[in-house]
């Protein structure tokens, strides 16, 4: 698998422990820092759906205007979360990885090793200390 693309905030360390798994599992993905380089409406709307989750489980809270902008409202509707997150890249959640065996959201970071195809990157150590080390079959039945 060569074709790997991260939608990345170096600011954050979910992103920064997912990037160095993809990168311990011997590929360099393509980075997309998605607050200098935003996704247009018709990528959100088709990382969203490649998810399959709803515009508002894309949203972050944390360190964004969501609180500002009304985005707490549950009866607002998800074209106008999805101008919002336009409009306001950090609002989208991170990190994105796209990989040959879908798309997710890896928040925890791990996640990521569900889309690679050597995700047996032995023991991992996250910035903030926690160790990591999952094998592939341990990993997959987890999955199902």
């Amino acid at each position: 698998m060569s074709n790997v693309t991260i939608y990345h905030n170096p600011a954050c360390g979910t992103s920064r422990n997912t990037l160095a798994m993809i990168r311990a599992s011997g590929i360099e993905p393509q980075v997309i820092e998605y607050l200098k380089t935003p996704p247009t409406k018709i990528e959100l709307e088709s990382l969203i759906l490649k998810m399959g989750i709803t515009p508002r489980d894309l949203l972050r809270e944390k360190g964004t205007p969501f609180v500002e902008l009304g985005l707490a409202d549950a009866s607002l509707p998800d074209e106008l979360l999805i101008d919002a997150m336009l409009q306001y890249p950090i609002l989208i959640n991170r990190p994105i990885v796209i990989t040959d065996k879908g798309v997710a959201l890896c928040r925890p970071s791990e996640l990521v090793l569900l889309l690679l195809d050597n995700p047996n990157i032995g023991q991992f150590v996250k910035e903030d200390g926690e160790v990591v080390h999952i094998q592939a079959e341990v990993l997959h039945t987890q999955a199902k």
